[in-house]
């Protein structure tokens, strides 16, 4: 049997139907998808998964003692590998919120929307095949 080569993502939010959808646009983006509903519950993941992990796509406003900004730059310092996307319809970063590597998305995001951001930063040894053979 061979190991797949599907890159997974890490996808966090509190809110399920926001999670369900951003796991749906990166599985049609071409990752495999790890879910936790709060930063909290992805750290907890993180020992176990990271060495899976491509790209880290994550809320900024959530439950708990890890918001968004704190998981990336958590991710950032232990995980410099993993590619960050921080997403908000409430909140904009401000200085010093994100690592250097990270990008924000805002919210409402949609497939091409979100597909496009990825094409745009991620570098080609880390994109699926769906976002590398996109037009």
């Amino acid at each position: 049997m061979v190991p797949s080569t599907t890159p997974y993502a890490l996808v966090v939010d509190d809110d399920p139907i926001i999670l369900m959808d951003a796991s749906g646009i990166l599985e049609d983006a071409g990752f495999r998808t790890h879910e936790a509903n709060d930063g909290d519950a992805a750290i907890l993941m993180l020992p176990e998964y990271a060495h899976t992990i491509t790209l880290l796509f994550s809320d900024v406003d959530m439950p708990g003692d890890t918001d968004g900004f704190a998981l990336a730059r958590h991710v950032a310092e232990l995980y410099p590998w993993i590619e960050i996307v921080i997403a908000s319809g409430r909140v904009k970063p401000e200085d010093g919120d994100l690592p250097d590597k990270a990008t924000f998305l805002s919210k409402p995001f949609s497939t091409p929307m979100v597909h496009q951001h990825l094409r745009a930063i991620l570098p080609d040894g880390k994109k699926p095949e769906p976002l590398r053979n996109a037009v």
